[in-house]
């Protein structure tokens, strides 16, 4: 079949049709009004050939005259990928000549270099990929423009908006000239522009009931003809959207903050890694006697803060909180939303801490007891920390040793308490947090962060930084193969380790005290450096690349340490001259930080034990679902849940297809490059709705996390296992987790979207003495790879140097 008429079109026809047609052919089904035309299908596009006869037959049927003649390909207006613009359209054809040529460059621009990268940036298989052309009668328009049934900039699920200019809106689409900016509510509409209140009222109304029959919020063309009647030229998914919180029966609305960032992890959790992750922050939130709902948004953990939004006592304390870990973006959200008056406090009402008080109550006393002997005998409590952690090590070997059956090994995963900290372990650690940041408040005027973050420089006893300078001690070993490591794709060196035919550079030793670290390796799905080393080898390869003694990364560590020890002794006498009750007591702060902060990774590496052997445990029943035809291979388990695995064994149910769904989901919440710090319960990304902060010109604002300077070349990275770091290059992320520290190594500066000024990525870089600036919105946008920029982490700035 060559040719169809639009209206015979459908969502089950969009492989002859394409998405184009498809959809004007549901809007004609459900008796929108449309401009009459057909469609030139995939057939004729296969075949190569132009069925003129039939063409011409349906353009005269269609009353000749001029004609709108657009692509419709088969990967076109699809929930996850518009190709808005990527492929062309023509205006005002007239004749059977000109629509033909038409036709033909329509066909061709399937295959422009901007419409094939769109697809690799989606992974969408171009082989598969064909071309239909539909053709419409044109409308006389007075006014044009596009209709969203949802705010796409703020995310709000309850406004739509409009943008309007005189004539064909081919100006609105192609953003070539101003138009005309409508929200819509269910309020009454202002006399402006070139839209009248019945008109956008009437948008509205259409804009309603297409969302409700395609489901989702949707971005419609639209034009308004000579004598008034609405016509609708497309409708088509936005796929722009970070998804909507899952629906709930408390009252609304809701706020919801974002957690993985804490971790320095903004890409989606498994749904394996979700089941255990939300357990696990539940619990440690308990501990300390704060109650908050974890949910998954988009792959994503966001903990419900709304009850203590609005009560009374909790809300004042919330700004502070913020500040400890979760950094200046969540501070600013937090602040947003207290001002809100849906989320006014109600009187009399209790957070959704209050049954949780009571395990904070019988916490405190060795909350208590367990700082206090830290800050009194902070190396003993170093010391039985680390003991603990080995002692935790060999448990979980030791308890996962006799697992034999599926329902043995997911019974010993479910029965792990991931949030198990011994006192041993987390009050230590949380000395040193309250020794690193109780001396900001003492010293306020007296001295400045830059000079504090200078103090908690080259911290010792940092589980991380041991293991990037053991990698760095493994790349100078290496260097007899330095051509082999360095010219080599570090995944087909991956593979030949693994396959045993890579010359020995002591790799297995490492992997034997940290190949249970990853990137984002609190997610249980996520492979193990010991099972897929590319990264380690990518970090190898960028240590071979400095050739300058004093840019080794063991001797800037032990610069920064020694200069952290001076700035200390110069401090600690300027504060006394000045203030000599503080300056005691941030004289025996700081130096307590200098023994207890570096610990603050070592809660996290502890935990991994337990996660690793859940993992191995995890594969192995994959493994076994897999011989059994039940999954495609042994990690598919990470694609279902816990509950869900043990059903699987239990009933034998194929979840071959659901895998596979879950997995083109994760694929393609892998790509998304913004993560909201905050939504509401309908959609809004509150920080969307926020003045943008004012810099200098040419200035990124963001917060000084690492003090220094440095300028060098820009390297834009959104996947550490691969990324190529030259030495001095300013390593430029939207987030920073363990697993990316190795890249500190060699890199110049740091600069993250996210973070909070304790977290592990400026912790590390602190400790490395480079300087790092954090939460810099756009960062990895607006930055591109190869400008020169000047990293300033004391003022918190970010210079790009244009034309360089």
């Amino acid at each position: 079949m060559n040719v169809i008429a639009l209206a015979e079109t459908s969502a089950e026809l969009v492989e002859l049709v394409g998405g184009k047609a498809a959809g004007l052919g549901e809007l004609i089904r459900i008796g929108e009004r449309v401009p009459a035309g057909f469609c030139l299908t995939t057939t004729a596009h296969e075949h190569g050939v132009l069925p003129q006869d039939e063409v011409d037959a349906a353009y005269r049927e269609l009353g000749g005259g001029p004609v709108a003649v657009r692509s419709s390909a088969t990967a076109e207006d699809l929930p996850y990928a518009s190709f808005a613009g990527q492929q062309d359209t023509f205006l005002g054809v007239t004749g059977a000549d000109e629509l033909h040529s038409a036709i033909a460059k329509c066909w061709s621009s399937l295959h422009t270099e901007r419409a094939v990268a769109y697809r690799e940036a989606n992974e969408i298989d171009q082989r598969t990929v064909r071309m239909a052309v539909v053709v419409q009668r044109m409308v006389d328009a007075t006014v044009a423009g596009v209709l969203f049934t949802a705010n796409p900039l703020t995310g709000c699920r309850t406004e739509m908006v409009v943008d309007a200019a005189p004539g064909l809106g081919t100006t609105v689409v192609d953003g070539t000239a101003p138009a005309d900016h409508y929200v819509l509510h269910d309020t009454p509409y202002d006399e402006r522009g070139c839209l009248t209140p019945a008109q956008l009222a009437e948008l509205h109304r259409a804009g309603e009931r297409i969302q409700a029959h395609f489901g989702v919020p949707q971005d419609i063309e639209w034009a308004f003809d000579a004598d008034g009647v609405l016509w609708l030229l497309q409708s088509r998914p936005i796929t722009t959207l970070f998804p909507l919180p899952p629906p709930t029966d408390r009252p609304l609305p809701r706020i919801y903050l974002e957690f993985g960032h804490v971790q320095g992890m903004l890409r989606p959790v498994t749904p394996m890694g979700m089941s255990t992750l939300r357990v696990m922050i539940a619990g440690i939130l308990d501990t300390f006697g704060v109650k908050a709902e974890i949910v998954d948004i988009g792959g994503r953990l966001y903990g419900d803060l709304t009850d203590q939004v609005r009560n009374p006592a909790t809300r004042k304390r919330l700004v502070k909180l913020m500040a400890v870990d979760f950094g200046p973006r969540a501070q600013a959200v937090v602040a947003h939303v207290l001002t809100d008056p849906r989320f006014a406090p109600v009187p009399g009402s209790r957070s959704g801490a209050g049954g949780a008080l009571g395990p904070a109550l019988r916490t405190a006393p060795r909350a208590v007891a367990g700082i206090v002997g830290a800050l009194a005998r902070p190396e003993n409590a170093r010391i039985r920390l680390f003991q603990e952690i080995d002692q935790l090590r060999q448990r979980t070997a030791v308890a996962s040793a006799g697992l034999r059956t599926a329902t043995e090994r997911l019974n010993y995963v479910e029965a792990q308490d991931h949030t198990t900290r011994y006192d041993r372990i987390i009050w230590p650690i949380v000395a040193g947090i309250l020794t690193a940041a109780l001396p900001a408040e003492l010293l306020k005027g007296v001295a400045s962060q830059a000079e504090i973050h200078a103090v908690l420089g080259g911290m010792p006893h940092n589980v991380t930084i041991e293991m990037d300078l053991a990698l760095w001690r493994l790349g100078e070993r290496a260097r007899p193969h330095r051509e082999l490591l360095s010219t080599t794709p570090p995944d087909a060196l991956a593979a030949r380790y693994l396959a045993g035919t890579l010359p020995e550079i002591g790799l297995a030793e490492f992997l034997d005290a940290y190949g249970h670290r990853a990137v984002a390796e609190v997610d249980l799905g996520v492979p193990r450096w010991a099972e897929d080393p590319t990264p380690v080898f990518a970090s190898i390869a960028n240590y071979l690349r400095v050739t300058d003694p004093e840019q080794a990364p063991d001797r800037r560590f032990a610069r920064a340490a020694a200069e952290a020890e001076a700035k200390l002794a110069e401090l600690v006498g300027r504060v006394r001259r000045r203030r000599p009750v503080r300056g005691r007591i941030a004289g025996f702060l700081l130096r307590r930080a200098r023994v207890l902060a570096g610990l603050r990774e070592s809660g996290k590496f502890a935990g991994l034990y337990p996660l690793r052997e859940s993992r191995r445990q995890l594969l192995l029943v994959g493994a076994e679902l897999a011989d059994g035809g039940l999954l495609d291979r042994a990690d598919d388990i990470m694609f279902l849940t816990v509950a869900e695995a043990r059903a699987t064994v239990r009933d034998g149910a194929d979840q071959r297809d659901l895998v596979a769904e879950r997995r083109a989901t994760y694929r393609r919440e892998l790509r998304r490059r913004h993560v909201p710090v905050s939504v509401l319960s309908d959609g809004t990304d509150v920080e969307a709705v926020l003045a943008p902060a004012t810099a200098a010109p040419g200035a990124l604002r963001g917060v000084g996390a690492a003090p220094g300077t440095a300028t060098g070349p820009a390297r834009v990275v959104h996947d550490p296992a691969t990324a190529h770091i030259e030495p001095g290059e300013i390593l430029v992320a939207p987030t920073t987790d363990p697993g990316w520290t190795p890249l500190f190594l060699t890199a110049g500066a740091l600069v993250t979207e996210t973070g909070a000024a304790m977290a592990h990525g400026p912790t590390v870089a602190r400790e490395y003495g480079i300087p790092a600036v954090i939460c810099v919105p756009g960062a990895t946008g607006t930055i591109r790879t190869g400008q020169v920029v000047t990293v300033d982490g004391s003022a918190g700035t970010v210079t790009v140097h244009q034309g360089q």
